[in-house]
């Protein structure tokens, strides 16, 4: 992932065909470890390529992938542990909620325009 990371970025910079060199200076900069296997076949994966097209392309196939109801696989996955966890998260989330209700009450100032 981080190699394609600073492929993208050197293409972001205006470098439209990033050579492995290029790639290593981004994830040098950072203090990443440069992969040359990773880079090599990044790079021969993209040789002549679009990279609008790919992205597109990248974006339709996450399309499908599902990514909602996160709260149903932590229940599922933690049992009863998880749902006691979340049990407080929602009681605190509700003590916030009536603070910020209180808050707004008070913007008048203790008097009224139509008094």
């Amino acid at each position: 992932m981080k190699v394609i990371a600073a492929f993208l970025l050197a293409v972001l910079g205006g470098n439209s065909s990033p050579s492995a060199a290029d790639i290593k200076d981004i994830l040098n900069s950072v203090g990443a470890e440069a992969d040359d296997d990773r880079i090599e076949l990044l790079l021969s994966e993209v040789k002549d390529k679009d990279i609008t097209e790919l992205v597109a392309a990248g974006r339709e196939k996450l399309a499908s992938v599902p990514s909602g109801g996160g709260g149903v696989a932590v229940a599922a996955v933690g049992g009863a542990a998880a749902a006691g966890a979340a049990a407080p998260a929602a009681a605190e989330s509700k003590k916030e909620e009536k603070v910020e209700e209180k808050e707004e009450s008070d913007d008048d100032m203790g008097f009224s325009l139509f008094d």
